[in-house]
């Protein structure tokens, strides 16, 4: 079936990609979506360093570690800002 040929079809496409996922995941056992976070812990460690290494323009590893380092202490700053004050409050 092509997308196009029907107005939802797209959006049924859809509905059904995302149910045959949760029903799979239901499926799952503790251990199975344990193993399955893990994959998808180093796979988007592995997407990091990839753009961090092109976005340094180079293929150091070291250097690419550090460069996501970096990055992900900016985010943890920017998190950090909304909770924490570098000064007392006026009273």
């Amino acid at each position: 079936m092509n997308p196009h040929d029907h107005p939802t079809a797209l959006k049924d496409l859809q509905d059904s990609i995302y149910r045959e996922k949760v029903l799979r995941a239901r499926k799952m056992t503790p251990e199975e979506r344990i193993d399955s976070v893990w994959e998808l812990s180093d796979m988007q460690l592995e997407l990091m360093l990839a753009g961090a290494l092109a976005r340094i323009d180079s293929s150091d590893h070291e250097k690419g570690w550090a460069e996501v380092r970096r990055g992900l202490d900016r985010v943890e700053r920017a998190r950090d800002h909304r909770f924490y004050s570098h000064s007392i409050p006026a009273t």
